[in-house]
């Protein structure tokens, strides 16, 4: 099946993505707060940049969407256009995922993703 956008549309779009501070994100982030969590936010010091890391705890959470890394789900698909490309770019990023939860582990880190 054909892509239903334009190129430039879709480039569009895609630029358009966030990384940070996404509403799955701010849900979590609200409840942690609540509930007498603190926690700082993209330390750029640890491996991976954790979305939220609660250092009284040693403790970080990622919040990651399916389709950027690649999680096994029925909400994840394998793109039909640029096939190759996106398969190597979502693997490069399961592959870094996993080498930085080794860092953080190995450091000491509890960690913790949300998808």
């Amino acid at each position: 099946m054909a892509d239903k956008h334009s190129p430039e549309l879709r480039s569009k779009n895609m630029a358009a993505v966030k990384a940070k501070n996404t509403k799955p994100e701010l849900m979590i982030r609200r409840a942690l707060h609540a509930r007498g969590f603190r926690y700082s936010l993209h330390r750029k010091d640890l491996p991976g940049k954790p979305d939220i890391v609660l250092p009284k705890y040693c403790a970080v959470i990622f919040v990651n969407g399916c389709f950027w890394h690649g999680h096994d789900c029925p909400a994840f698909s394998w793109p039909k256009t640029r096939a190759e490309f996106w398969r190597k770019k979502i693997q490069a990023n399961v592959s870094r995922d996993l080498r930085n939860n080794s860092l953080l582990s190995e450091a000491g880190w509890r960690i913790a993703t949300v998808w």
